[in-house]
Order: structure tokens, then sequence, then C-alpha cells
């Protein structure tokens, strides 16, 4: 058992709960840290990172939802003596052009990516249980997915792989060391064949509509979301039709040595839970 820390961000959220507990079975210590859990971090609370930061040697970072944090919280790491840095990031960055999508994760990896720590970069595709939770669990439950998505297709990711190869890489130091992974599923579906899917295995009656970005973002701001965060979602849905994030790659497999969950069996593993019963 090493006596090096590990430090996970947003250790109470999709990734770094799972993260967290597969490095516990590898014996890793881990500093789990979040703003609701036993060591709070807050991205927007800069007094307390030295603290979180004091002992680690590699840290998972979820950047915060603005540009600009990670930054002052990666020359803050280096003082601390971190020594490697993993951060969450999405499919094909570099090629979202001028898009005001993901502004925050382009500006977290010129934060890590420019620093004098070994770094690696996990560049994830929407998670296949965004489905099956936050933001579509409610409305294929209530019998209709409506998104400004047509046939552009997908390569949805499962969350469980995405944590693999986080707890894969941080623990396996230098073998990773200056590398952007690219975390795909094994193939594109479009977001009406991922409703139907899900309507097949669960056999609940889910329709699929496609509406304008417009009408999408005035949808979400209905059913509570504020308008900045409504805009954000649909940007992202406004990139993908732009195909420049459509395709799939072996990184899943080059990291891992097996080829990523199938979007398949997330839909039968979510149907056994019953997550689209209201």
């Amino acid at each position: 058992m090493s006596n090096d820390i590990t430090l996970v961000l947003g250790a109470t959220g999709n990734t770094g709960r799972r993260v967290a507990a597969r490095l516990r079975l590898r014996d890793t210590p881990v500093r789990a840290a979040s703003r609701s859990s036993r060591t709070p971090f807050d991205w927007f609370q800069p007094a307390g990172w030295d603290q979180v930061l004091q002992g680690i040697t590699a840290a998972y970072v979820v950047p915060p939802p603005v540009p600009g944090p990670v930054h002052h919280f990666v020359a803050r790491a280096e003082a601390a003596g971190v020594r490697r840095l993993v951060l969450l990031s999405g499919h094909g960055a570099d090629d979202w052009g001028d898009s005001p999508f993901g502004l925050d994760m382009r500006s977290a990896e010129d934060a890590v990516r420019g620093s004098a720590l070994e770094w690696t970069v996990l560049r994830a595709s929407n998670f296949a249980q965004n489905f099956d939770g936050h933001p579509f669990r409610a409305p294929l439950a209530a019998g209709e997915l409506a998104l400004p998505a047509g046939a552009v297709p997908e390569p949805f990711i499962d969350l469980e792989d995405v944590a693999d190869v986080a707890a894969t890489v941080l623990t396996e130091p230098g073998r990773h060391a200056g590398r952007v992974y690219e975390l795909t599923g094994p193939r594109g579906l479009t977001w009406a064949e991922a409703a139907e899917m899900i309507s097949r295995a669960s056999g609940l009656p889910i329709a699929y509509r496609r509406i304008s970005p417009a009408e999408y973002t005035a949808a979400l701001v209905r059913d509570g979301w504020n308008e900045d965060e409504a805009q954000h979602l649909t940007e992202m849905f406004v990139l993908l039709e732009r195909g420049t994030t459509a395709w799939t790659t072996d990184d899943v497999a080059t990291v891992l040595g097996r080829a990523p969950r199938t979007f398949e069996d997330f839909v039968l593993r979510a149907t056994a839970a019953q997550a689209w019963r209201c």
C-alpha cells in the first residue's frame, strides 16, 4: 500500500465518487473533497485550498463551470508539492472552435497542460448516465425527450469506464504523462436512437421530438433552470450538431486493455434498476 495521498475533487459527483471508490479498492489513500464532503473544497473559496492540498501527491480535477480558477489551483498545487494532475475535460475540445460552449474546460486544460507538473487530460464524450440521471431521466420518465439534436451521432461513454480510466491513470505514475485521452463509447448513436432503445428495453412509451435551440432554452427555463445554465446546455447541442465530436476512439482500450462498455449495456443495467419508472 502506497503512503502517497490522492486528492479527488468533486468527490460526491458523478465521476469523483466512482474514482474515489476505485482508488480505495486499490489500497490507494484518498482525500475526497467537495463542498459537501468531510474534507470541504469550494472552487470559489481559495482560502481553504492549501489545507486540502497538504501532503497530496496526485489530484483528480473536475473543473468548475467558469474559466479561471484552475489556473490558480495549479499554482497552489505546485507550491504544495503535488506531482501529478489528472483533469476531466470534454471530447474533441481542440475542435470546438468559436463555440461558447466549454470555455471552462478549455481554460482548465490550458492551466494543467501549461504547468510544470506531470499531467494527463481525460476528454470524455457525453455520459450514458445522463439518461438515468440529470438532466434526461425526468423527461424520459414522463414519456418524451425533446432536444435540439438531429441525425448527428454521439459516442456516449459509460461513467464506469471514465472512472476506470481515471483510477488507472492516477495509480500508474509516469506511464500517462503528457497524454490526452479521448474517451468515447464503441459507436455513435443519435439521441433519438438512444431514446428508442430505452423505450424498447424498459417497455415504456417514450417519444423523441427534435426542437430548435431557442425552444430548448425556453423549456429549460420553464423547468427552473437559470438562463445561463440553460443557454450553456443548449450551446452544447449546437456544437454537437456540427459533427466535429461524433468520432470514436480506441483510447479506453489503450488504457484499460479492453473495449468500452456499450450503450446497450448501460440501458440494461438502468432498466433493471427501474430508472425510468415514475
